[in-house]
């Protein structure tokens, strides 16, 4: 396309793009924003080095007058775009690139690649987080994904409110909390259950947390307090009937004075175990597979699509797709949420082509987040991560009660087009 765009002179004209869902996922009531300040940091470092080049050129793959313009490219447009860690609905313009159609149309890859991957991890990680009541959450799934996305779904759980990861790369990238605790190739390295608890102990203290099923739980947790004494910190258990294992090891760790002893289960959970271990005495949750793969929703549909640019004469043109089950809405769009009295989102109310009047009832959704080439630093980076974090506890705070239940049924709030 940039190809033939350069040959046919149409390639300067200023175009706008937006990313979008045409309808969120089965079983969904709202989309997460994530992988926004990731996005950005690509943006700014997407080049063509002498490497890129010299496959373009060797493979024929575009022409050389295209291979001169690649080879002083940089993105020097602006984009604005949900917060990081709101929350969308079909039709929400989470993202808005305005540059040339030559620097936009590059773009579109590596933008839907992050976008599509973060928001469907961090969709799965808040309904998680919901079905736990206040519970914490561990991101534990790096080796359920690829070695580049165990970092990224590690960063989009956290944002959805999970409270840290296995992934130390993450922990190091992103300033998440880190935490682990040992496999069961730990235990089985010892001669016993009693020497691998012993030496977890020695190196970590009693408030480590112990792997006691391994071979016999009760008696497992019986020498747990034993060697690490009723200070022990907690018992994991990745096996069995859980909601009864969870219920006889408090029974036990209670009479043997642990009472202080935190339980955290693993085992593939999803949302829907978590929320059958409701009634349970768990204290934690460590989620893996579930979460890494967006809990059997892996993308989230977004797409990119061109939705107005200048003619020849420098005029604003609204366009859009018109074939059967895929059309679009023309024009730029300006999202608004629309808030009731008590401060509750009642609808996703877009405007189309032209920005609406503030009011006190309508939080404005789009946010700058590079101008003119530039990033706007303060969504980028651990502090980025952070602010998107909070932010997504108060976007959470604004849903009707309806969005936190994991039965399937409509968006939370509507999309309507005014």
């Amino acid at each position: 396309m940039l190809d033939a765009a350069l040959g046919s002179g149409t390639h300067e004209r200023e175009c706008i793009f937006e990313v979008f869902v045409r309808r969120l996922p089965d079983s969904r009531r709202y989309g997460v924003v994530a992988g926004t300040g990731r996005l950005l940091s690509l943006i700014e470092q997407f080049r063509f080095g002498d490497a890129e080049l010299a496959f373009l050129r060797d493979n024929a793959v575009v022409r050389p007058q295209t291979l001169d313009w690649l080879a002083d490219y940089r993105f020097r447009g602006s984009i604005s775009g949900y917060q990081e860690g709101d929350l969308y609905f079909a039709g929400s313009p989470v993202l808005v690139v305005d540059g040339t159609f030559a620097e936009a149309v590059l773009l579109e890859t590596i933008t839907l690649s992050v976008l599509n991957y973060d928001s469907a991890v961090a969709a799965a990680a808040a309904r998680m987080v919901s079905a736990a009541s206040g519970r914490p959450l561990a991101e534990m799934g790096s080796r359920r994904a690829s070695e580049r996305a165990a970092v990224a779904a590690a960063r989009a759980a956290f944002i959805s409110g999970f409270g840290a990861t296995s992934n130390l790369q993450a922990g190091a990238r992103w300033g998440i909390p880190t935490m682990g605790t040992a496999a069961h190739s730990f235990t089985l390295l010892h001669d016993s259950e009693e020497e691998a608890f012993r030496a977890q102990v020695a190196a970590l203290g009693p408030g480590t947390t112990l792997l006691v099923d391994t071979y016999d739980v009760e008696a497992a947790v019986r020498l747990a307090v034993d060697v690490a004494g009723p200070e022990l910190g907690a018992v994991r258990i990745d096996s069995g009937d859980l909601p009864a294992q969870v219920a006889a090891v408090r029974s036990l760790l209670d009479s043997l004075g642990a009472t202080g002893t935190k339980i955290t289960v693993t085992n593939d959970l999803d949302e829907y175990a978590i929320a059958s271990l409701r009634a349970a005495p768990v204290d934690s949750f460590g989620v893996g597979t579930a979460v890494v793969t967006g809990s059997g929703q892996p993308a989230a549909g977004m797409i990119y699509k061109l939705v107005a640019h200048r003619d020849g004469g420098g005029e604003w043109v609204s366009v859009a797709k018109k074939s059967a089950a895929k059309a679009t809405i023309g024009g730029r769009k300006f999202p608004v949420r629309s808030l009731g009295a008590s401060g509750i989102a009642e609808a996703e109310t877009i405007y189309v082509d032209d920005p609406p009047t503030a009011t006190k009832r309508e939080r404005g959704l789009l946010v700058p987040l590079m101008t003119d080439g530039v990033v706007n630093e303060r969504f980028t980076g651990p502090e980025g991560t952070a602010l998107a974090r909070e932010h997504h506890e108060r976007a959470m705070a604004e849903m009707p009660d309806d969005a936190l239940r994991l039965s399937r049924g409509d968006p939370a709030i509507p999309t309507i087009y005014a």
